[in-house]
């Protein structure tokens, strides 16, 4: 036990002079840190929402809204299908979950099931005893786009945040439909609430021109039509606009592969640009529809419906309306992130001051640093030079769990310092354990090296059992556990390993170079 082979000695020193290398930074104002040499290590642990303020939301899915929207979707292909293979229908509409149809035909069933299963194999037909079909999704078909709609939610959601430049947000998902959003730092919660509530689903579709609003509001929209609200000049005027859309979508916003934010004649304008397969729909659509309006739609509103004057061929065009700097450029950031695959509600709303943050830095701190050096009194006081030593391996053991906070860029929230200074009790804890043991193998008349030896493995039992049964703990609160839990769990199990250590091995050796330097002839403690 108290055998140290140089190769040991030496990785032990090694890996305490790592620790102290890698946690400098933490302690150091960031004005030094910007101006260390590029190969000196930069990381610096990350403060939580608690610690550096900011905004915490929790976010709920619409998921009704992705089952309507698909269930749209395929009425149309299922209006298409039908009339190409002219099967004579009437009543067809969503109702609820479901699309009911009345065939003319009964003896066209067997044909239109056959439609239903090529416009969507997920579509299950069946007819009701009046003898309408109703026609919806399976139960799993259903569950997995709405699986599928949550992922992507947060997907969209991460590449927004990720453009307004914040640092480190957690995005996370919290049961079936709901989503746990956390930023550190955000000064202006009221922009990534109005960033976060659009859904920015573009399209482009054709203006029907054969019919007023007015006509299609008095019972005589065509099918296939739509009336949409304006978002242009004249609406943000108080002059409320209206168009008659053809519900078909000649080109989709998700074939965009650029946006950004310019000026036209010293007025703000988006440009964008589309992928090959949207730029050749595109150019189709212009080509087709010379000197017809073309709509440009964003979240069911018309925000411009130009005259299509020639081809545009180039696979790029600009979107003009009364955008301000502002405005355009969230549009723009919208456009890039893509659209989110159905509306998100804020049920929970907490903003968190810097100033409570920083109070709460200030408080943690002092408690560590008070804690830290009341136990290192009572180590020195009680077990004299084997206390400093002590003493000597929590330094260590604080300057590896910063360093491993730092390179795995773990973010520090108030539980996390909580668990930090749950870790130095508990390494201060092993080493009051062995000092005890060789102390009480000293009183049973045993010789200073043997009384060492003896303390040293007869207590390392015992902490292994208690350290492996935190260790257990930990891990399944980080499994389990979300957001303040997890970064409690996370430096708790840091601390274990590297208290390990430090008691094992960086105690221990400096107890061996103490015995090797003096030869004692009795035991300091």
């Amino acid at each position: 036990m108290l055998n140290f082979q140089p190769w040991k000695t030496w990785t032990v020193i090694l890996i305490c002079l790592a620790g102290v290398f890698l946690a400098l930074p933490n302690v150091l104002p960031a004005t030094v840190v910007a101006q260390l040499p590029s190969w000196m290590p930069a990381p610096r642990i990350s403060y939580g929402l608690d610690l550096q303020g900011g905004s915490h939301l929790l976010l709920e899915v619409d998921l009704k809204s992705v089952t309507k929207e698909r269930l749209n979707g395929a009425l149309d292909g299922l209006r298409t299908a039908l009339l190409k293979d002219k099967i004579g229908y009437t009543q067809l509409a969503v109702e609820g979950d479901h699309i009911a149809v009345t065939l003319r035909d009964a003896g066209d069933a067997d044909k239109a099931k056959g439609l239903v299963r090529d416009v969507d194999p997920d579509l299950e037909a069946s007819q009701t005893p009046d003898g309408k079909f109703s026609i919806a999704y399976s139960a799993q078909s259903i569950a997995q786009r709405r699986t599928s709609a949550v992922d992507q939610s947060i997907e969209i959601i991460r590449r927004r945040i990720d453009e307004t430049g914040t640092k480190e947000p957690t995005i996370q998902r919290e049961g079936e439909d709901r989503i746990l959003l956390q930023l550190p730092g955000i000064d202006n919660p009221e922009h990534v609430k109005e960033l976060l509530g659009r859904t920015a689903k573009m399209t482009f579709q054709l203006v029907d021109e054969g019919i007023s609003p007015e006509e299609a509001k008095a019972g005589h929209l065509p099918p296939g039509d739509e009336i949409l609200p304006g978002d242009d000049a004249a609406a943000r005027q108080g002059q409320p606009t209206e168009y008659v859309i053809k519900k078909r979508v000649m080109v989709d916003g998700g074939t965009l592969t650029s946006a950004s934010a310019t000026f036209q004649d010293n007025r703000p304008v988006i440009q964008f640009k589309f992928d090959s397969s949207g730029a050749r729909r595109f150019a189709d659509t212009t080509r087709d529809n010379v000197h017809k309006r073309f709509a440009i739609v964003l979240d069911n509103k018309v925000i411009s419906a130009p005259v299509i004057n020639e081809p545009i061929t180039g696979g790029q065009g600009i979107i003009s309306g009364s955008f301000t700097v502002q405005s355009a450029n969230d549009l723009a950031l919208l456009l890039r992130a893509g659209a989110l695959p159905a509306p998100l509600t804020i049920l929970e709303e907490r903003t968190v001051g810097p100033d409570l943050g920083a109070d709460s830095i200030r408080a943690g701190t002092t408690a560590c640093l008070v804690a830290v050096g009341l136990v290192g009194v009572f180590m020195i006081v009680f077990y004299g030079l084997f206390g400093i030593y002590a003493n000597i391996a929590l330094f260590f053991n604080l300057c590896l769990l910063l360093a491993a906070l730092s390179t795995l860029g773990a973010t520090l929230t108030l539980p996390g310092i909580a668990g930090i200074a749950l870790t130095l009790g508990m390494a201060v804890d092993a080493n009051v354990l062995v000092n005890e043991r060789i102390r009480e193998e000293a009183r049973h008349g045993r010789g200073v090296i043997s009384a060492i030896d003896a303390g040293f493995s007869r207590a390392y039992a015992t902490i292994i059992d208690a350290n492996v049964t935190h260790l257990i703990a930990g891990s399944l609160l980080f499994e389990l556990g979300s957001g303040p839990v997890k970064g409690f769990a996370v430096t708790l199990c840091l601390g274990i390993l590297t208290s390990l250590f430090t008691t094992m091995l960086v105690s221990r050796l400096l107890v061996v170079w103490w015995l090797r330097r003096t030869r004692p002839k009795a035991i300091p403690i």
